[in-house]
């Protein structure tokens, strides 16, 4: 025969304990805080007032990317990441992936302008027609001119003046038209947030 047995027990009489935390996640996360740390101090000043960090966060981190990699320096970026253990870390990490996209935009940019210029002072008027083709809204006297002059320059093995001019017209071409690129994506991505809250 089974016996029942009646909840003798009154609310008050239950003890709740506490969760302890789980040490092993406590240090995975101070590693990777530790990591965003190293990783803020390698920005440039413009780039980590990007970020809006805190104040004290700040000022910590300008200070550790002066610093050789001796144990001052290891101290103070285990303060940063017991500072930033703290708060959200997502608005920085956002702003960081924004910065990270804008850099990667501009070595794009970089090796495209680089390998244009290339083509055009090797293969001269047939390179240009294509790129204008490609570019209806570039300079075309200007180009013109800085792809003569660098021609000229390598020919007489004289410095290379004008195909640094050529190289920055052509960052200045290719530019405009990753910046038109990125107004169309964000036209984009506007017009779906819109389709999605109706």
């Amino acid at each position: 025969m089974i016996e029942e047995f009646d909840n003798d027990f009154e609310d008050d009489e239950v003890e709740y304990y506490a969760i302890r935390p789980n040490k092993t996640q406590i240090k995975k996360d101070m590693a990777t805080l530790f990591a965003l740390g190293e990783e803020m101090s390698a920005l440039s000043a413009t780039q980590l007032n990007l970020l809006e960090l805190p104040e004290a966060i700040h000022k910590s981190v300008t200070e550790v990317s002066g610093m050789p990699h001796k144990g001052a320096r290891k101290r103070l970026l285990k303060f940063i990441a017991g500072q930033l253990y703290k708060i959200d870390t997502q608005p920085i990490l956002d702003n960081l992936a924004r910065i990270k996209n804008k850099s990667a935009h501009a070595t794009r940019e970089h090796h495209i302008a680089e390998r244009w210029r290339d083509r055009l002072i090797s293969e001269g008027n047939d390179a240009l027609s294509e790129l204008f083709d490609e570019n209806p809204h570039a300079d075309r006297q200007q180009l013109r001119q800085l792809l003569r002059n660098a021609q000229k320059e390598l020919e007489l093995g004289k410095p290379p003046k004008s195909s640094r001019l050529l190289y920055r017209s052509l960052k200045l071409l290719f530019n405009q038209g990753f910046e038109e690129d990125d107004e169309l994506e964000e036209d984009f991505e506007t017009e779906t947030d819109l389709e999605e809250d109706e």
